[in-house]
């Protein structure tokens, strides 16, 4: 069934909704500042699987731990210090977004704020000792790495909002003329804005270290990144997060209006923290992640269209959606389905609706089941997107194949659920065609 939406005032209102979210500040800077870092990530993935998969299998001892420090110094130049390298993104695209003219300077504030609010001690057990000691004039991986992304973020989104408002005071740029490099010129307008911001920042990290015995960092990531995350990359809370974001194709309105802008951050944090755990050899403590939801719940791109493309081949007796099929399998198999999505089509095919967020839910349902009783492993390894189906199962948990075969069961349950709505989808073109 083919309904006209175009005309719908609810989808008219809705689409508007949809685009003020999705183009909202906060929303599109946290996209580009996670979009950006992405390549670090998936760096940081590749390492990890080698050092704990690969050279496991050729190496041990002495020179297995010898050839995995490249690994290890990958993972301490990504993800050890992702708080570090996030906070500045976040100032810069969100100085760029607010249209600011010095987003370089945001970005360079955010990290100084980041850093000045870290605490001044920490707890650390020496090499070879039993006890853990208090140490200062340190960064701790702990605070700078994937415990300290979300104080990053709002630290960073914080700081700029402010920077961007004071700098805008006329009384408070210092204006050196046309005669200086630009660099200088710019670095002398918003030097009294960051002092200010910087000097702020201080004071209240020094009431928190001296007065509460306390800083920022940890309670962003105790009351606000560990609530937030729980409750948003928990099963139920992804699953309909995600499902929304599908629903917004049916529309018209891309999917990362909500995904990106929403959970996959969320999800990001727990895919980092799952590589530092596999890294270090310690319990993975995510089931859900950047990699898993993908995984088994994006085979083929959004809706699992993979499954959509191999039902149309196996029953499908309409020519356009043959063709349609023929030329969006290749992509496909990379998870590039905006072919399928327009083509089809998905968008405003209430036909499709169904089966395009009813099969990505269930793959993340029984993925999520399958791990928690040790059917197969945890995602730890951050693939990238365009990752061929069965193979990002393989490399997502580090080479199990008990993953390939539960993605394979879930491709073929997809298979046949989206069988009864493309013979659906043809006798409605049948009768569009009379």
């Amino acid at each position: 069934m083919k309904i006209d939406f175009e005309n719908s005032k609810f989808v008219e209102k809705f689409t508007m909704l949809a685009g003020r979210l999705g183009n909202q500040v906060h929303l599109k800077t946290l996209r580009d500042a996670f979009a950006t870092i992405m390549p670090l990530y998936i760096l940081a993935g590749i390492a990890v699987l080698i050092n704990n998969t690969v050279l496991g299998w050729l190496f041990d001892g002495a020179t297995l731990s010898s050839l995995q420090y490249w690994g290890n110094a990958i993972v301490n130049g990504t993800l050890n210090i992702s708080g570090l390298l996030i906070a500045p993104l976040a100032g810069y695209y969100m100085a760029q977004n607010r249209g600011f003219d010095n987003p370089l300077a945001a970005a360079i504030l955010s990290m100084a704020t980041l850093v000045v609010m870290m605490p001044a001690t920490i707890l650390s057990t020496p090499i070879g000792a039993d006890a853990a000691v208090e140490i200062g004039s340190v960064l701790s991986f702990s605070n700078i790495g994937t415990g300290g992304m979300f104080a990053g973020v709002i630290i960073g989104l914080l700081a700029t909002e402010l920077f961007v408002k004071i700098s805008s005071i006329e009384k408070l740029k210092i204006n050196l003329g046309d005669q200086v490099p630009p660099a200088v010129g710019k670095s002398f307008n918003v030097l009294i804005p960051i002092i200010i911001i910087v000097s702020v920042f201080a004071i209240i990290s020094a009431v928190l270290f001296n007065v509460f015995d306390t800083n920022l960092v940890s309670m962003i990531t105790s009351f606000i990144q560990e609530p937030l995350r729980l409750v948003t990359t928990g099963l139920w809370g992804c699953v309909i997060l995600y499902t929304l974001g599908n629903l917004l194709w049916i529309f018209g309105i891309h999917q990362s209006v909500i995904y990106s802008s929403i959970l996959e951050p969320l999800l990001i944090i727990n895919m980092t923290q799952n590589m530092a755990a596999y890294a270090a050899g310690e319990a993975i403590p995510n089931i859900i992640n950047v990699a898993m939801v993908p995984t088994f719940g994006m085979m083929g791109g959004s809706g699992s269209t993979i499954c959509l493309l191999i039902a149309t081949f196996l029953i499908s007796k309409n020519a356009a959606s043959k063709s349609i099929s023929k030329m969006s399998l290749g992509p496909g198999l990379f998870n590039i389905n905006e072919p399928v999505l327009f083509g089809y089509p998905i968008v405003y095919n209430i036909a499709m609706a169904i089966p395009f967020v009813l099969v990505p839910a269930l793959g993340i349902i029984i993925s999520y089941v399958a791990t928690s009783l040790g059917w197969i492993s945890y995602c730890v390894v951050q693939v990238p997107w365009t990752t061929p189906p069965l193979l990002s199962a393989y490399l997502a948990t580090a080479g199990d194949f008990r993953a390939v075969i539960l993605q394979a069961i879930i491709l073929v349950l997809g298979v046949l659920i989206y069988m009864p709505f493309v013979k659906i989808n043809d006798n409605v073109m049948s009768k569009d065609a009379e």
